[in-house]
């Protein structure tokens, strides 16, 4: 702050999680993006023609569509492109006048494969995870496979995959389609099995059906709404019909007195208080209309109706 000390960095890490919070503070950040293909065209001619750091010192001849090729190839990442040029360039024999030609041909054999930027424990990490999410909660399957080729092209851990999809599976879709977490879960256990390259198929399997999936979160909302409420009103006594009555002596201390057990009554249901004494009865649970949530509504809308008949004693 005095101005003692002058503080010049460089991370490949985010620094909002790996700089402390006083210290950023006190600093500015400047994010760099990854090249263009036209940038780092200009960098490979540049690397061409120095001849104290680059390769002028050496007759090279270099095709156009092979320049654009390690250009593009290079997905953004210069030294990505600086290496793989070196290699064509190595790799090209001189011709009887001493020229090396880097054809089209060589800069694919020095690529061999696209550069993918991605750091398992950085922001390419949880971006590109964070879109592959996003992309089947908005029901566009097509997204959501290119995030997850993204992926497994980069060798991220197919498990951590798996995991996402079991967690997408009961937060963005539910009871909408309870069969979803059933693929999830199904697709995690054969990643486990088979391993990969042939997890790949699983995981695209489960991928499809949670995206074309229709979509709640009720069930995300519901429990959230039951713990804040428990937080904000601490825990109630277990009314007395509702206690175990199981062991010796239970029922001496008033345990399952009262409790009336559905199945013994018309359509399996019978009026009966499932909250403690006293506790204000909250709605935490309301179904979409959307897939198999339709029906529980129209069921839980029935058994409220039936329940305020009952209590009027019709």
């Amino acid at each position: 702050e005095s101005g003692t000390v002058s503080l010049i960095g460089a991370t490949t890490e985010n620094p909002y999680f790996s700089i402390n919070s006083p210290l950023l503070s006190r600093a500015r950040v400047f994010r760099f993006e990854a090249l263009s293909a036209e940038q780092i065209e200009e960098l490979l001619r540049r690397a061409l023609a120095d001849k104290e750091r680059g390769l002028g010192g050496l007759p090279v001849e270099m095709a156009p569509e092979a320049l654009a090729h390690l250009a593009d190839m290079a997905g953004g990442d210069g030294r990505t492109a600086l290496n793989a040029l070196e290699v064509a360039v190595m790799l090209a024999s001189p011709d009887e006048d001493g020229v090396r030609r880097v054809t089209l041909a060589l800069v694919e054999e020095a690529m061999q494969q696209r550069a993918i930027i991605y750091d398992r424990d950085g922001d390419s990490h949880y971006d590109v995870i964070s879109a592959y999410i996003k992309s089947m909660r908005g029901s566009d399957p097509d997204a959501a496979l290119y995030w997850l080729a993204r992926m497994i092209a980069a060798g991220e851990d197919p498990l951590f995959i798996a995991r996402r999809l079991v967690i997408q599976a009961a937060e963005d879709i539910g009871n909408a389609d309870p069969m979803a977490l059933v693929v999830a879960t199904a697709a995690a256990q054969a990643v486990q099995l088979v391993g990969m390259p042939e997890g790949r198929i699983p995981l695209a399997e489960a991928t499809i059906y949670l995206a074309t999936a229709p979509k709640s979160n009720a069930s995300y909302v519901a429990i959230s709404r039951a713990l804040a409420d428990v937080e904000e009103r601490g825990p109630a006594p277990v009314p007395l019909h509702l206690r175990d009555a199981s062991y010796r002596g239970a029922r001496a201390m008033g345990h399952g007195k009262g409790y009336r057990y559905p199945h013994d009554y018309p359509g399996g249901w019978v009026d009966q208080e499932y909250v403690p004494e006293g506790t204000l009865r909250r709605r935490y649970y309301e179904p979409t209309d959307r897939g198999r949530e339709a029906r529980i509504r129209e069921r839980l809308e029935a058994l409220e109706k039936a329940k305020r008949e009952a209590r009027r004693g019709t």
